[in-house]
This record gives structure tokens, sequence and C-alpha cells, in this order.
């Protein structure tokens, strides 16, 4: 859209994109990983972004994958030949993601051998049925077509968005059950929680992507169903897990999100203003296992659940009320008896170019002044409150993806060490995109270390 207004921007935005080195290197996308602990960014000397070798692929929770990896497995998640991928890429493709840990043998003949250039070249400078697939460096790769005339929910840029989320979203979850050595086969129920709207002109958002998400992930004795709730939309859906779980329902559900391709450098022109990388250059997906107490992993307190209702208003203050200050009051605990308030983890390295601020510290400042209002610290304790409590933001800023679920990771690693006690997980949401309600969303819960008695 950008480009289509201003032709000169092309050249302008690729010198600003950043080599895959340098986004492996990147120090918030290693805390996203798991290679460092959130806290380790403050002792990061500024802009993270200078920082341009070092750090690995694959860290703890999970792995960052190139592009020419990604293009291939979106073609293996395309079920319906909709995605054209170039014969000589497909090759080479091919050949990396055979050393792929989580891709098979049926995985890579659904890769397939590709087509001829003049294929591609002929299909993309058609009338405007297949939209083109570059490389950084601006090589045409493939095409991606339109599953119909007329439809636009089954325009060739919606269906790119779908497929991408849920390619994400498989990978992820692959990787947690290979990670922990879990059989697809005992997961019962898979939650969606992506904020893609998957269907056609009939049936707009009506669709399913968690049961293909458990399709891709050999997860064949699952079902499943997607929750929609914008940013609140992990916290929804685990919640709602921990719930079935509880009730005997499913003996393990699975929760996933994949990412949100139409955010993907929707802050560029901040960041070419300041002369600085384009950072929303990573598309990020999660998968978490909700299961029955093992007496070892940590629990959700279900006391501890935290609603938005509608009388309450949309208010920051109105809403960590009730997302924070009552919960702990139910709980009879302090503010400070929590380890780690995790909330919107935007990376401030890419919103505050944008004009959008320190997100996350201003939600911090928020949690600080409610202790403060109810004298457990006083206003100048403030700063060491939110140093303590708080963290820095380091997650991609695709909206769901960023609220509070990142430091889940962190969070199960420290308390499964003994290292950590407490955690609130704490989401909001705006309901307003969908121009039906001008409310504001909100969902939160603690988690806490397993005392190994359940």
């Amino acid at each position: 859209r950008e480009l289509r207004r201003d032709s000169s921007l092309l050249q302008t935005l690729q010198a600003h994109l950043r080599s895959y080195a340098a986004a492996v290197a990147y120090p918030p996308h290693q805390v996203f990983l798991g290679s460092l602990y959130p806290d380790e960014l403050h002792h990061q000397a500024k802009p993270w972004f200078q920082v341009q070798e070092g750090g690995e692929r694959r860290g703890p929770h999970g792995e960052i994958m190139p592009e020419e990896e990604f293009y291939g497995w979106l073609k293996i998640c395309d079920l319906f030949d909709l995605l054209w991928l170039e014969e000589e890429f497909s090759r080479q493709v091919g050949h990396r993601l055979k050393e792929h840990p989580y891709i098979t043998q049926t995985d890579l003949e659904r890769l397939g051998a590709g087509l001829p250039y003049s294929r591609i070249e002929a299909a993309v400078q058609g009338e405007g049925q297949a939209r083109p697939l570059y490389l950084a460096g601006g090589r045409l790769i493939g095409c991606m077509h339109r599953a119909h005339e007329e439809d636009p929910t089954l325009e060739a840029g919606v269906l790119l968005e779908n497929l991408a989320c849920k390619a994400t979203a498989t990978m992820a979850l692959r990787t947690l059950l290979g990670e922990e050595g879990i059989d697809p086969h005992t997961i019962g129920y898979v939650l969606n929680s992506g904020e893609e709207a998957v269907g056609d002109r009939y049936q707009r958002g009506g669709g399913n992507l968690a049961k293909a998400i458990a399709e891709m992930s050999g997860c064949l004795g699952a079902s499943g169903v997607d929750i929609k709730g914008f940013c609140c939309g992990p916290l929804h859906a685990l919640t709602i897990a921990g719930s079935l779980v509880r009730a005997q329902v499913f003996p393990q559900v699975a929760v996933v999100a994949g990412c949100s391709l139409a955010k993907l450098g929707m802050k560029f022109r901040g960041h070419l203003q300041h002369d600085q990388p384009v950072l929303e250059d990573v598309l990020a997906g999660m998968a978490v296992l909700v299961g029955e107490d093992d007496g070892y992993s940590p629990v959700i307190r279900f006391d501890s659940l935290g609603h938005h209702p509608v009388q309450a208003g949309s208010s920051q203050q109105a809403i960590y009320e009730r997302l924070v200050a009552e919960p702990l009051q139910r709980l009879q605990m302090r503010f400070c008896d929590i380890d780690k308030y995790a909330t919107e983890l935007h990376n401030p390295e890419i919103t505050e170019p944008a004009g959008s601020g320190n997100v996350p510290l201003l939600n911090y400042r928020v949690i600080g002044g409610l202790a403060a209002l109810r004298q457990e610290i006083t206003p100048a304790d403030l700063p060491r409150f939110v140093e303590r409590h708080g963290m820095p933001g380091f997650a991609p800023t695709q909206g769901h993806i960023a609220s509070a679920v990142p430091f889940l990771g962190h969070a199960v690693d420290r308390m499964r060490q003994g290292k950590m006690e407490r955690v609130f997980f704490l989401a909001k949401g705006s309901l307003f995109l969908g121009r039906m309600t001008q409310m504001a969303d909100g969902c939160s819960f603690m988690l806490e270390r397993n005392r190994g008695v359940g």
C-alpha cells in the first residue's frame, strides 16, 4: 500500500533491512528465545540493534528461522497448492529443511520440486491474480494465488496472512512437543488464539485454524477451536484451557498463537525517520501445553483470575484495579508478594521511534502507582518497584504475541528451578478495532510455583 503511494520508498526501505545474522544476534530476540533473561537487557548497551553478531539460532524456548526456510515451510503448510515456489529455490530450501529436527519426510514431499521461473513470472504479470514473493534482496522466488475470483476474503494477500499464522503456530507446537518429548496423540484439544479471522465472504471469521494446526502437528486425536480476543486472546485461551483440564474434560490442552503478518514492518516510517533498521522484521508464534498437575510444573491459581466486566469502564486505572488490585485483595496478598508482573511486553526500540512510547514501562508505573495508593510502597519507591517487579519489553510487536505470554517460558523455567514463586500475567485488549464497541477488554491470572502436593 505504501509503495503504491510512493515507489521511491522501496530503495530506502531495502537499505534499512537487517541481515538474518543481525536478527539472530539482536538481544530482545535472544530474550524471546530464552537464551537471555529479560532483566539482562538492563545491562545491554543501547541501542540494542547495534549488536550485529553472536547469539544462537535455537534457544531454550524455540528458534528464529531464516526467511528462505520459512518460505519452504509455508509451502509445506499449503494444502491447496496456492503458493508456488520456483524450482531452483525449492531445491535449495529442500536441502536446508532436511536438517531441521521437526521437518519430516512427508513435509519434504509436500514441498515438491517447484515450478519453472517462467511460470512464476507469468502468474505475477497476469491480471493481478497472484502476489509476488521475494527474498530480501529482491529476487522473485514464488507467488501466492487467490482462491476465488471475486471473494475478497480469499484474495491472495489475506490467504498468505492466514497461512503464515498457521505455519508459525504449527512450528511452535511441533517444537514444544518435540522438546518436551510429548506424544502428539495425547493432545485432546487445541485452542488457537491468533488474530487472523479465517473464512470466506459468507463466514468471514468462522474458520477453525486450531484444527488445521493440530493436523499439521500430528495431533490426530485432537479437536479444537479458535479463541478471539485481540491482545487478550492468549490469556483468555490459557484460562479456558486450564478450566477444561481442571474439569477433567481433557487431560492436556495445547494453546497456540501464530504470527500477525499484517503487522510486519507496520511502524517502518518511524524507524526510517530515525535512520535505524526496520525492526518489525520477524514473525512470532507461540505454543503452551496446559496439563494435569504433575507435582513439578507451575500451576494456575484459579482463585486469582481477574476479568474486566462491562461496568468497569476503560480507564487505565479501572482496568488495572480489576486485573491486579482486586485479585490480590482476594488472595490477601500485597503487590510486592508477586515476583514479576507480565503485561504488554512490546519492545520499546520498535515503539518509541513510532511515537508509541515505552509501553511496558508505562504499564509498570500504573501498577506501582496502585501499590502506592494502597500505601504498600511510597511514591519514592516507585522506580525500584518498576525495576524489581517489571521487566524491559522484548517481544515482537504483533499484538496478541506481545501480551504477557513471552515471559511464560522464563517463569516456568525459574519456578521449576525453585528460583521464583509467583508471576501475575495480565493482558488488555482494544475491542474498538472491530467497530462494534468502544469498550476495552482484559484478563489476568497468577502462576505459582508447584509445591509438589498435586
